[in-house]
């Protein structure tokens, strides 16, 4: 199917993803991961939950942690433009008879939480608490030295459908990975905030999320934190990378945190700020498009996910695969 025209007026405007809520079960343990190993910074915590800010981010939280039974994604958040933008969304949502409601956030100003075509929890937010700066206070720069979140990256059982409908919402197509013989797209990395994706959309049972990245300095800060994880305990969570990608030409490394989330340290892609820029398509059977240089992407990465709260798993509409690692 032919990707969208960019939709440069939706019906609201939405700035930037923000951040992520995932359940885990042991809170010391996520602590010890995301805090002592990646080097992401405490803002607050209590009993049953852990807000987490990168190094150069001044919203209150990029990750929230909830202690809970059972591993998932409770919603992936956005921040837009204006107060009166939550409004025009929740309009926009219940006119397409999908789920809206109000919530309270803790450090966040109104909330709204919706739910996309497949029933995958997202919510939108105007106003955050703002943290002092500490971007220069490299006495906290730890680990990976995460400066910032990046991107969501999910698994779609209808990445067409995933397109045209986030496409509504504002975003814009930058790469596309299409399936000569369907005339299906595969997978389309999406953008809001002027980078190649804010979201991307893998085809795979789901919904679910493939994974949550962040932006690091410099591919060497990717090569400490491999030091670092395999004398630490962590070898085994080292799930594939380090290498480069064909599409975003950025550097990588995928990494699983005690629970199983997948986490993508990242850096080096491009920008795609100008409105009519046109998408890069590359075909499903070239295999330089995954992974430009490094080791092929191992079975689990096109098969191991996290399940979102409320939203009941599909089965993919298509068959083709691409290169998996023997």
């Amino acid at each position: 199917m032919p990707i969208p025209a960019p939709n440069l007026y939706p019906a609201f405007n939405i700035v930037r993803l923000s951040h992520v809520e995932l359940v885990v079960r042991d809170l010391e343990a996520s602590r010890a991961f995301y805090v002592d190993t990646l080097g992401l910074q405490v803002t607050d915590q209590d009993a049953d939950t852990l807000y987490l800010r990168a190094l150069e981010e001044r919203g209150h939280h990029c990750m929230v942690l909830k202690k809970g039974t059972e591993p998932q994604v409770n919603y992936l958040s956005y921040k837009v433009y204006a107060e009166e933008d939550l409004d025009r969304a929740h309009a926009w949502f219940t006119a397409k008879g999908l789920k809206a409601e109000w919530v309270e956030r803790p450090y966040q100003g109104r909330t709204l939480r919706a739910h996309d075509l497949f029933d995958a929890p997202m919510e939108f937010y105007f106003q955050m608490d703002r943290l002092a700066p500490i971007h220069q206070q490299y006495k906290l720069y730890k680990g990976v030295k995460p400066l910032r979140i990046d991107h969501f990256n999910c698994f779609s059982p209808d990445v067409d459908a995933s397109v045209a409908f986030y496409n509504e919402m504002g975003f814009r197509v930058t790469e596309y990975t299409e399936d000569n013989e369907s005339g299906n797209l595969w997978a389309a990395w999406m953008h809001r905030k002027g980078g190649v994706h804010d979201i991307a959309f893998t085809n795979g049972r789901g919904p679910r999320l493939h994974h949550t990245a962040f932006w690091v300095p410099t591919p060497l800060n990717i090569i400490d934190l491999l030091d670092l994880m395999s004398t630490t305990g962590y070898l085994s969570n080292i799930e594939r990378g380090p290498g480069r990608h064909g599409i975003s030409n950025a550097f990588f490394l995928y990494i699983l945190d005690p629970d199983g989330h997948r986490i993508e340290i990242y850096c080096s892609d491009y920008q795609t700020v100008d409105p009519d820029l046109e998408p890069i398509k590359w075909d499903l059977k070239d295999p330089q498009r995954q992974t430009l240089w490094g080791a092929p992407a191992p079975r689990s990465w096109f098969e191991h996910g996290s399940v979102f709260a409320e939203a009941a798993q599909r089965d993919s509409k298509m068959t083709a695969q691409p290169i998996i690692a023997p």
